[in-house]
């Protein structure tokens, strides 16, 4: 197949994957889009949602229908490196066998990761960005496609472990979860309170997406449209000439590189669910709120004039 028949493909796959999804969730269609772009491009996303909003449910269902594996594992206080990668045990013939974690699976739910302290928060970041793990010296692949979807309460924060900026900058998008609307509210009510179970097909097989993640790849950008990406992230650095007062004012740390990195690769991606063979700057504007918000760190002023990272990203357009 050649890549342009790829692309064409990929229109009405990822069409009929949202319709899929939608048996089960109900609404959320900006969210469910920036996952599957994350998953696409190849990169890890971080939700960030009150508790009961389906996050799990969501991940869940996205599995099923990309027809991959799916783990989930809950974050904790006690949890060790060993309960998520996995452990050499001792078997009866007296020879160390490992016994694999939750972490060998195609997508993991990584559920309150900001629940467990730093020790075990690098070791899935570890696999995250290498994919794969090492064990008692010894190294493990993992199995592609690889997509870690982590949660985040955002109100509770006693003992939590906030993730420090160098590990949140491993996930491409930062995807905000919020209420339903009346009307979504209703029909979610309507929906999980009767017997009726919606069933979930398989339209991909995980081949056919690490397929798609490479012609993806393949597709070629304009250097305009590279400069406009690059510039976007510059304006995020209060320090840099191009950068307006309003970030100067509330803004103290800045987006890097790798932000510059994934708005390309986010944009290839939204091009190619769109059917155009090269991405614009629409593209990339169309993906940069989820991959600049956690990117970029707010100053008390903007804390106290209740100015959100959204409202910032906005003023660099």
């Amino acid at each position: 197949m050649s890549d342009v028949v790829a692309i064409q493909e990929l229109v009405q796959r990822q069409k009929a994957l949202k319709q899929e999804i939608a048996k089960v969730i109900v609404g959320q269609d900006e969210v469910v889009h920036q996952i599957i772009l994350s998953i696409f491009s190849g990169g890890h996303a971080l939700l960030v949602g009150v508790p009961g909003l389906a996050k799990t449910l969501m991940v869940n269902t996205i599995s099923q229908a990309l027809g991959l594996d799916f783990k989930r594992i809950q974050f904790t206080p006690d949890l060790m490196p060993s309960d998520i990668l996995g452990s050499e045990i001792l078997d009866e013939s007296r020879h160390f066998k490992f016994i694999k974690g939750p972490i060998f699976s195609n997508i993991i739910l990584a559920d309150e990761i900001n629940r467990t302290p730093p020790k075990t928060q690098a070791a899935l970041l570890e696999a995250m960005q290498e994919r794969a793990v090492t064990v008692a010296g010894h190294h493990y692949k993992l199995d592609l496609p690889y997509f870690v979807l982590a949660t985040q309460n955002p109100i509770e924060q006693e003992g939590t472990y906030p993730l420090p900026e160098a590990q949140l900058d491993r996930f491409m998008f930062a995807i905000k979860l919020d209420y339903p609307s009346f009307r979504e509210e209703v029909d979610v009510v309507k929906a999980t309170t009767s017997d009726l179970k919606p069933v979930v097909n398989p339209l991909f097989s995980a081949q056919e997406i690490i397929d798609f993640q490479n012609v993806i790849r393949k597709i070629p950008v304009a250097d305009n449209v590279i400069e406009y990406a690059v510039s976007l992230v510059s304006k995020t650095r209060p320090d840099n000439s191009l950068s307006n007062d309003y970030v100067k004012t509330y803004i103290d740390w800045g987006a890097g590189p790798r932000a510059s990195q994934n708005l390309i690769l986010a944009a290839k991606t939204n091009a190619a669910f769109n059917g155009k063979f090269s991405p614009d700057i629409e593209d990339v504007q169309a993906v940069a709120t989820g991959i600049l918000r956690h990117r970029i760190v707010k100053n008390y002023k903007a804390d106290a004039e209740g100015i959100s990272e959204e409202d910032i990203i906005k003023k660099l357009f």
